[in-house]
């Protein structure tokens, strides 16, 4: 079963979203919308292309369930997309409680996708970029890290004076 797979992925995943719905939910209005980090991104459109990340993960999870192998599955991250989807989406508008709780929601539901993952199709791949191919496992191994890696830009831009 996927869920005794990837146990340690599911601990660290909810063990994060608990913490840090608390602190996102302590965020100002002011804190939110115009502190800037290197992408020229403000924590609401931090935690947009979060909650585009789930998204996007949980599409390649179911097809990399049924379709082919390897996968081909358009890549939002690559060649500025991912600034088009925040743009699109416009994170920047849009009502903080709401963004945290869709983060947080979206992110639960990709656990509760990868407890159900059929351990067959872990060596499927995506390609994700040209000579790149990541497998099913590797895919969702990486998602803390991805994750932590926003929060973490999220944290320095609240310290910021």
């Amino acid at each position: 079963m996927a869920a005794y797979i990837f146990e340690d992925v599911i601990k660290e995943i909810e063990q994060m979203i608990e913490k840090e719905e608390l602190f996102l939910n302590r965020l100002d209005e002011e804190t939110i919308s115009t502190r800037l980090n290197s992408q020229n991104r403000s924590i609401k459109q931090i935690v947009g292309h979060m909650i585009d990340s789930a998204s996007n993960n949980l599409h390649r999870v179911v097809h990399l369930h049924y379709g082919a192998n390897p996968l081909v599955f358009p890549n939002y991250a690559t060649n500025g997309n991912n600034d088009r989807w925040i743009g699109i989406q416009h994170f920047q508008e849009e009502d903080w409680q709401t963004l945290v709780q869709l983060w947080k929601y979206s992110n639960l539901h990709f656990v509760h996708v990868i407890k159900h993952v059929d351990a067959q199709k872990l060596n499927n791949k995506w390609i994700a970029g040209e000579g790149e191919e990541v497998s099913l496992q590797d895919m969702i191994r990486d998602y803390p890290r991805h994750l932590e890696l926003h929060m973490g830009e999220v944290h320095a831009l609240h310290e910021l004076r």
